[in-house]
């Protein structure tokens, strides 16, 4: 599976070699640097995603040696190797014993005889901290801001002792919390629920933690998708799929650098909201009734999705949904005067107790003025649906290692219709920013490619809005009909 040193095409990639390195240490019967399975593996696969705290990945291999056996393998393996796309600038995915990040293997399967002499089998393998979590438990009091407790967890020996970089947001909230003998990473989890960006520009809550190919991240959305000031940020790379084929470069080079920045296949596994599933999970309107134990007082607070958009930062400018009436309810003011998605905040109702002076503390469950619990809980629902349930792409392009969860990219795609009336129009929905979500780095014999998943909570173009009334657009309401009771014999 081996590269060249310069780039011959769009998927070339650099992967000189895969060691596996077993429980018998550097100075067993296969040498001090491991054994190298590279010409077994027919396919070796990285996975990282904002949803995961940390890397994992597989390995399938031929087997015609009978390493189960021979070295054996029983699970407590180490694998190192180093993959790049050769893209100038590109990132090094650096998992070697040189670098002291090798991955670690924790699960051998789908093994298979093929004939008499080879058989193959799945190795599973993940990072360090992975295995680490698995093992030890939190156990402890934590006092300070939320990007703190983080380091410490991340970064203590007794924890997860990782030696990875760590790319962190502050937080503006300061809190203490007991930590009730946790994994680390669930530990971590909790933190992410009540940790607030210290931003000004951003009014989110709640953070993010993963890993990359490059460490560590625990950061807002919002982070993701603009900037200190709350500018939209530079996508990374732009991406696009066209149905029919343009002039083609002039040169090889720029021939490769289009085959780049072209699209394989793609296909949206959501796009366009679950309106029915949305309301009930509280993305469009949530009322949070938030019950104060020292005081014995209760407050509510209403979100409401299409006032409050604009509060927080977006991969686009414009809500994901119209604010147009959807029945004949009439909203209290303001125009239309039926009510629209944002106006039913029955349609969730949540109770969430908090207090004061829990630790001496006049703050409440974030760490800041108890009475924002209402609203903070309300906005952290609402983007956290918002993200999984929003326009959700995935596609395949060639390899490029520097691409990682949590960058932005953009994507032109070409409206299905009529090219002659309309040539090049981009669709206004579908196409602009996104954030990669899930990112699997497949690399074969011959190429190297990535499965990206990505996600976005707006639209390029706001959705068109006729300021009719629903009685307008739906006509008069029906008759109401009469209860009949019926005898059954």
């Amino acid at each position: 599976m081996a590269g060249t040193q310069h780039l011959e095409f769009a998927g070339d990639f650099d992967l000189h070699y895969i060691r596996l390195h077993n429980h018998k240490g550097e100075g067993g019967r296969f040498g001090d640097k491991g054994t190298d399975i590279s010409k077994m593996v027919v396919e070796f696969n990285i996975y990282e995603s904002i949803y995961n705290g940390t890397l994992t990945g597989s390995a399938v291999i031929v087997d015609a040696r009978n390493l189960i056996n021979n070295l054996p393998i029983q699970g407590t393996e180490r694998l190192s190797f180093k993959l790049t796309s050769k893209l100038s600038g590109s990132n090094v995915i650096d998992c070697t014993e040189a670098s002291g990040h090798p991955m670690h293997v924790y699960k051998l399967a789908n093994r298979q005889q093929l004939g008499d002499t080879d058989q193959t089998y799945t190795l599973y393998f993940a990072s360090r901290e992975f295995v680490r979590n698995e093992r030890l438990r939190v156990s402890r009091a934590f006092d300070g801001r939320m990007d703190q407790m983080l380091q410490t967890i991340m970064t203590d020996e007794d924890f997860l002792d990782t030696r990875k970089h760590i790319f962190f947001q502050k937080t503006r909230n300061s809190d203490k919390i007991v930590i009730p003998n946790k994994r680390p990473m669930d530990a971590i989890q909790q933190l992410c629920k009540k940790a607030l960006p210290d931003n000004q520009s951003q009014n989110g809550a709640g953070f993010l933690f993963y890993e990359t190919t490059q460490g560590f991240h625990f950061r807002s959305w919002e982070s993701l998708c603009v900037n200190k000031i709350g500018k939209p940020k530079t996508p990374k790379q732009t991406f696009k799929y066209v149905q029919q084929k343009m002039e083609g470069p002039r040169n090889e080079n720029e021939k490769m650098a289009e085959d780049f920045k072209n699209v394989e296949s793609y296909k949206f596994k959501n796009n366009c909201h679950d309106v029915a599933a949305n309301t009930a999970l509280g993305t469009y309107a949530h009322r949070v009734i938030t019950h104060n134990i020292y005081n014995k007082s209760y407050k509510i607070d209403d979100y409401h999705y299409h006032s409050q958009f604009y509060e927080t930062g977006h991969t686009e400018q414009n809500p994901a949904i119209a604010d147009s009436p959807v029945d004949y309810d009439t909203r209290e003011g303001g125009t239309p005067k039926q009510k629209g998605v944002s106006d039913y905040p029955e349609s969730r109702v949540s109770l969430q107790s908090t207090t004061q002076y829990a630790h001496g503390e006049k703050s409440g469950n974030f760490g800041v003025d108890v009475e924002q619990d209402g609203v903070l809980e309300g906005t952290r629902v609402s983007l956290g649906n918002q993200l999984h349930s929003g326009t959700i792409l995935e596609m395949v392009i060639k390899g490029q290692s520097y691409l990682k969860a949590g960058d932005l990219i953009e994507f032109e795609l070409q409206t299905v219709e009529n090219k002659t009336s309309t040539p090049n129009r981009i669709d206004p929905h579908h196409s602009g920013r996104y954030i990669i979500t899930h990112i699997r780095h497949r690399v074969t014999n011959t190429e190297y490619r990535q499965i990206l998943e990505c996600a976005k909570d707006g639209v390029v173009t706001e959705y068109y809005q006729s300021g009719k009334s629903y009685t307008e657009i739906a006509g008069p309401q029906s008759t109401k009909k009469v209860a009949y009771d019926i005898d059954i014999y």
